[in-house]
C-alpha cells in the first residue's frame, strides 16, 4: 500500500524528505557540533553561548509566525525557492561569525531558515497535498530528519578533523545552493495550493475539499485549540530540556560518560519505527482519534527516569522518548489539517511551529533554573510527569470536540 502511494506521488514525497533532511542544518544537535569551536574563537562561556542561543531561538520563533504564513499566499515552488536561498545565505553568514552580535544573528538565521522554514515548508506542503494517505506520506517525509540525525553528526565530526569549521559552513552553503533549487524545480514545479494526491496514477486535484478551512484568527478564538496546546508542547519542551542537560543526568545517575549518547541509537530507531506505524494508524483511524495516546510514551519515559537508576534504564527512557518523538512528528502535522482544513494551514502551522520553537528555548531556561535551585533529575522528571499527565487528561476531556467542520453542499 505505502509503496503504491510513494510510486504515485514520488516527487512531492521526495521533496518533503529532502527538505526535512536539510532542515537539520538549523537544528540544535547540528549547530551544537560547532559549539566548542565557536566558544574557543569568540572566548565565550557555555552560559553565554546558551543565553545567545536562547534569545536568537525566541526571536526566530516570533518571526516564523509572519514568514510561515506566506506559504498560503505563494505557489509552493516559489516559496520553497525563497526558503532555500535563505538557508544557503544563513549557512554562509554563519561562517563569518566574528563577535557576539553577529553570532546571535547567525543563530537566528539558521534557526529560522532551517528548523523553522525548511521543516514548515515540507510539513505544510505534504499535509495540504495528501488527504486519504496523509499519515503514510508524513511518516515517509519525516524519515529525512531522522536520517539527518543519524548521519550528519558523524559526517561533520569527520570533516572537522581536517577542515576549518568556517570552511565546513561555506561548503554547506554551496551544496544547498547547487542542489536544492534545481531539485525543487524538478519535484514540485506543477504543484499548487489546490493540488491533491494521486491514487494509482489518477489525479484527484479537482476534488472539492469537504472540510471547512479555518483562518488563523478563527483558530485563536476556538477553545479546543487551547486544550491541544499543553499536549502539543510537552514533547518538544521536555525532550529539549533533557537533551540539553544530558551531562547533568549522567552525573546524577552515575550512568557513565556515553550512556545517553549510546541510547540515542535506540531513540532514533524507535522514532523511525513509530513514524511508519503512526502513519498507518493515522490513515486508518484519523489522528484526532489517536491523539489522546500522543504523550503516553513520554509519561512512561519520565517515570523510568524518575524511578530507575540502572545504566540500562537510559536505553528504556530514551526509547520511550523516541516513540513520543515519532508520534508527535506525524500526529501534529496531520492533526491541524484534519480539524481546521488545508487552505490556511500555513498560517496555523506557522503559529504552532513558533510555539514549539519557543517551548524549546523556554526549556533551556526552566531546566537550568531548576537545576541551579538544587532540584534533582528525579524531582524534575516528576514535575514533568505531572504536567504530561495533566495534558493527557485535558485532551481526554475535550476529545469529542476534535471534529472537522464539514462544508454543506
Amino acid at each position: 500500500m505505502i509503496i503504491n502511494i510513494i510510486r504515485s506521488n514520488f516527487k512531492i514525497i521526495f521533496f518533503g524528505f529532502v527538505f526535512t533532511f536539510f532542515s537539520c542544518v538549523g537544528q540544535s544537535f547540528f549547530i551544537g557540533l560547532f559549539n566548542s569551536n565557536i566558544r574557543e574563537e569568540l572566548n565565550i562561556s557555555h552560559g553565554e553561548f546558551g543565553t545567545i542561543y536562547g534569545i536568537a531561538t525566541l526571536c526566530s520563533s516570533l518571526t516564523l509566525i509572519w514568514l510561515g504564513k506566506k506559504i498560503d499566499d505563494l505557489k509552493l515552488i516559489n516559496y520553497s525557492f525563497l526558503v532555500v536561498i535563505f538557508l544557503s545565505f544563513a549557512a554562509l553568514f554563519f561562517s563569518f561569525v566574528k563577535g557576539i552580535i553577529v553570532l546571535a544573528l547567525g543563530i537566528f538565521f539558521l534557526r529560522l531558515s532551517g528548523q523553522g522554514l525548511m521543516a514548515h515548508t515540507a510539513s505544510v506542503g505534504i499535509s495540504r497535498y495528501f488527504n486519504q494517505s496523509r499519515g503514510k506520506a508524513l511518516s515517509c517525509v519525516w524519515i529525512g530528519m531522522s536520517l539527518g540525525e543519524f548521519l550528519l553528526p558523524v559526517m561533520i565530526v569527520y570533516f572537522l578533523s581536517f577542515l576549518y569549521w568556517r570552511n565546513v559552513w561555506q561548503g554547506i552553503a554551496v551544496i544547498i545552493l547547487l542542489i536544492l533549487p534545481m531539485f525543487t524545480y524538478l519535484t514540485i514545479k506543477h504543484i499548487n495550493k489546490f493540488s491533491r494526491e494521486n491514487n494509482n496514477g489518477d489525479h484527484t486535484s479537482k476534488n472539492i475539499d469537504t472540510v471547512k478551512s479555518w483562518t488563523r484568527r478563527e483558530v485563536l478564538k476556538d477553545l479546543k485549540f487551547y486544550s491541544i496546546l499543553p499536549a502539543m508542547l510537552a514533547s518538544s519542551f521536555i525532550i529539549t530540556g533533557i537533551v540539553i542537560n544530558q551531562t547533568f543526568i549522567i552525573e546524577s545517575k552515575d550512568w557513565g560518560k556515553f550512556a545517553i549518547a549510546k541510547s540515542f541509537m535506540i531513540y532514533s530507531l524507535l522514532t523511525v519505527v513509530t513514524l511508519f506505524l503512526s502513519g498507518f494508524l493515522v490513515d486508518k483511524f484519523t489522528s484526532r482519534k489517536i491523539f489522546p495516546l500522543l504523550n503516553i510514551p513520554l509519561l512512561l519515559s519520565l517515570a523510568v527516569l524518575a524511578i530507575f537508576d540502572h545504566p540500562y534504564s537510559a536505553f528504556v527512557f530514551m526509547g520511550f522518548m523516541g516513540i513520543s518523538n515519532g508520534l508527535t512528528n506525524v500526529l501534529m502535522s496531520s492533526f491541524w489539517a484534519e480539524i481546521y482544513g488545508v487552505n490556511y494551514l500555513g498560517s496555523i502551522k506557522a503559529l504552532t511551529g513558533s510555539l514549539m520553537v519557543f517551548s524549546t528555548a523556554l526549556a533551556t531556561a526552566v531546566f537550568g533554573t531548576l537545576i541551579d535551585l538544587g532540584y534533582s533529575i528525579e524531582n524534575i522528571a516528576f514535575l514533568c510527569a505531572i504536567y504530561t499527565a495533566m495534558s493527557i487528561f485535558i485532551v481526554i476531556i475535550f476529545q469529542n470536540s476534535y471534529k472537522p467542520t464539514l462544508i454543506k453542499k
